[in-house]
């Protein structure tokens, strides 16, 4: 259920901050995640290292850095395509 209700909220804050739906990460083709990666991975540095030391990838569940970057996203401002980007970085365990 909590799942249910964070994954409501992060498309509507996707719409409202960008005007149209997001695409699901599932939905994207090999090479749209191909460059998500690379952006998660330049992102990365810059946006979790700003307040702490940054972790990797292998750290935690995927499901966990879908929570994790709710909380952080929320508290750093950060766009939601640069969210898509950061979590294709992380959910691949780096």
């Amino acid at each position: 259920m909590r799942t249910l209700f964070i994954a409501i909220l992060v498309t509507a804050v996707a719409v409202a901050a960008t005007g149209r739906p997001v695409r699901a990460q599932e939905q994207l083709t090999p090479a749209e995640k191909k460059q998500l990666f690379r952006e998660g991975a330049k992102l990365w540095p810059l946006y979790c290292n700003t307040c702490h030391n940054a972790r990797p990838g292998s750290e935690k569940a995927p499901y966990e850095w879908d929570e994790i970057i709710m909380h952080m996203r929320m508290l750093g401002n950060i766009p939601p395509n640069d969210v898509r980007a950061l979590l294709e970085y992380l959910k691949s365990g780096s």
